[in-house]
């Protein structure tokens, strides 16, 4: 790997960045979420030009394992596909489609994770999507869109049927292909895809149980929605510096 040292080079609002989003990778690999070389994650480059094209996002390079994942390594690349990086790899054309088109439609959404795990799948599979089974899976299923699957993400067109579904979402179930957050920071995106992920396994494990399962009542169901409006980001504001130090002491060179 020759990965330029990119500290120096970028703005201190562009490095943290790239410092939380390296972590974000790592976190993945952590959790076993990874599909080897396959799905990505990216952040909007703060302090970049607002004009057609202008803004930048940053994500893996193409050929990289999450738990390789450094901030210098992770590319720069602008909303029409062009990279700004010091750097010879290439991006996932696929992994542009997406996250530039909810880069380019939802300016709030300062992190994009989309990811291919078995459950993730498996629950896009399905045709009910996740129900509000689980107390877990109810905090976040009222606000999960949905986009039909159109094949592999290489055709641009794609781009602006998959953000009319998202519509104003943070969470999407991408039908028979996996699953997509986005947040205004890398904490909040990351912790609705842990919520998400977890609902997702909770979900296959009941239904394979074999027995009657318990629905929750509606009255239930409405009764959490109401209780975490709004909670997600105070919950991942707390919940991403732990994380970090638990990065930092199992190796903390996605620093670098």
């Amino acid at each position: 790997m020759n990965i330029v040292r990119m500290q120096q080079k970028v703005s201190k609002a562009e490095w943290q960045t790239r410092v939380d989003l390296a972590a974000c990778y790592r976190l993945v690999a952590h959790y076993g979420w990874t599909d080897m070389i396959l799905t990505h994650l990216s952040a909007r480059v703060p302090d970049t030009v607002v004009a057609p094209g202008g803004e930048c996002f940053l994500i893996n390079p193409m050929g990289y394992l999450f738990d390789e994942i450094t901030a210098s390594s992770l590319v720069k690349v602008d909303l029409e596909g062009n990279i700004q990086s010091e750097t010879d790899d290439e991006i996932n054309p696929a992994g542009f489609t997406i996250h530039s088109a909810v880069h380019g439609a939802r300016p709030d959404a300062a992190c994009v994770m989309h990811l291919h795990t078995d459950d993730g799948v498996a629950v896009s599979s399905q045709a009910h999507g996740l129900l509000p089974l689980t107390q877990t899976a109810m905090i976040i299923s009222p606000g999960v869109a949905y986009h039909d699957y159109e094949g592999i993400a290489l055709d641009h067109d794609e781009r602006e049927r998959l953000v009319a579904n998202l519509g104003d979402s943070n969470v999407m179930i991408l039908r028979n292909h996996g699953t997509l957050t986005c947040g205004p920071t890398i904490a909040s995106a990351f912790y609705g895809m842990y919520t998400l992920e977890r609902a997702c396994t909770m979900q296959l494990r009941a239904l394979a149980g074999g027995t009657k399962l318990n629905m929750p009542s509606d009255k239930s169901i409405e009764t959490v929605k109401i209780q975490v409006s709004g909670g997600n980001l105070s919950l991942s504001s707390k919940a991403w510096p732990a994380l970090l130090r638990m990065l930092d002491r199992q190796d903390p060179s996605y620093r670098n």
